[in-house]
């Protein structure tokens, strides 16, 4: 069995700075190789105003990223506007909510989470964005917010977290290519998806 798994959070701003390269990648991979869709949950919950320096530390990721990442930008009207919280567990479980409803909605509710976030300047740790998220996908709002604080759904959360933290993941996003028990880390580049399909398809040769 070859799988490639997919370690992301919908918060996590390097997460969106890969989508481009990553959406190539998958439309260039062998239908051959299933792909898997993992949320690592990459900060609790809580009501805690996030603390200035952990604020400087994200507006510095932003910074790297526009500089880095071809056509890729932030809003950066998100930090005047909004009480930032670092707490990405809610938006994460908005994503396996969405999926619950509809298997294709995974993808969107995450598109619908940044688009939010980082182009809209609007706060994604807070239950009324998600569910203007849900309902611009066209997703059932109520079975949407039932879903979002059931039990099921952060169990199933701990679940994706607990894998992830398996598959030996440090940091958002990560690539792995599994086969059997073996566990191969793709090195990630985000201005060209060619570099990991290469990557993935000599393991896979070699395999």
């Amino acid at each position: 069995m070859v799988r490639l798994i997919y370690i992301h959070d919908p918060m996590c701003s390097w997460c969106y700075a890969f989508t481009q390269s990553w959406t190539k990648l998958q439309e260039t991979l062998s239908v051959n190789i299933p792909i898997i869709s993992v949320v690592g949950g990459l900060a609790s919950d809580t009501t805690e105003p996030m603390p200035l320096h952990t604020q400087k530390m994200v507006q510095q990721a932003w910074q790297k990223i526009e500089q880095t990442v071809p056509k890729v930008s932030f809003n950066w009207d998100f930090w005047t506007r909004n009480t930032p919280y670092r707490s990405t567990y809610l938006a994460c479980r908005a994503v396996l909510a969405a999926k619950k409803q509809r298997q294709t909605s995974e993808v969107e509710m995450i598109r619908a989470i940044q688009t939010a976030y980082y182009q809209k300047a609007k706060n994604p740790s807070l239950s009324e964005t998600l569910q203007e998220c849900a309902r611009e996908i066209g997703l059932d709002e109520v079975q949407f917010a039932k879903d979002l604080a059931s039990a099921e759904i952060d169990s199933e959360l701990h679940e994706e977290i607990q894998f992830a933290r398996s598959l030996d993941v440090s940091s958002y996003p990560s690539l792995r290519l599994q086969h059997n028990d073996s566990l191969h880390v793709i090195a990630l580049d985000y201005r060209d998806h060619r570099t990991m399909l290469q990557q993935i398809n000599s393991i896979v040769q070699e395999l």
